[in-house]
């Protein structure tokens, strides 16, 4: 396996654009967070993912910089990662707030896109609407560097016990 991978870095690395090196660069650091445990878990890595949750407000701000990799063939961050940062932050904001033993899994999210994701960055922020005993309902929007908000979503959440 080890050979394998190191074959194909040669490749990447003697045959790769400037942009396909900076996209490698990012996903191996992705991988390096997950394996020092800066991340939790490989997606946050990759996008390399800056999460702050405040319980008291009961919020979730997860902030990611744009790289080449993130974007589709029209050079705007792809739709795709857009949802995931949306899903992660709701997701994450929901399971932060119930008890040991519990998490949330997405029933529904439903998603407005408003404008492209370019810029330097993207930064979500979630926030609770409803908290019942079985499900949540958590807003998020999502903006990027220069302020201009590219996505609006809701998404319900399920209880469930681990």
């Amino acid at each position: 396996m080890k050979d394998h991978i190191q074959q194909l870095l040669n490749k990447c690395i003697e045959l790769g654009s400037e942009e396909d090196l900076s996209a490698l660069v990012h996903v191996l650091e992705g991988i390096e967070k997950k394996i020092d445990k800066t991340n939790l878990q490989y997606i946050d890595g990759l996008l390399h993912m800056d999460r702050v949750i405040d319980k008291e407000k009961k919020t979730c701000i997860i902030t990611v910089p744009i790289n080449p990799l993130l974007n589709n063939s029209l050079d705007i961050v792809h739709g795709g990662i857009t949802a995931t940062i949306l899903d992660t932050a709701m997701g994450s904001l929901a399971i932060s707030l119930l008890p040991d033993g519990y998490a949330a899994v997405t029933n529904q999210l439903n998603i407005h896109y408003i404008a492209p994701g370019i810029g330097n960055t993207l930064r979500c922020k979630a926030e609770v609407i409803h908290q019942g005993s079985k499900t949540f309902v958590i807003s998020g929007e999502v903006y990027r560097s220069d302020g201009k908000k590219i996505a609006y979503a809701t998404g319900t959440f399920f209880t469930i016990q681990k």
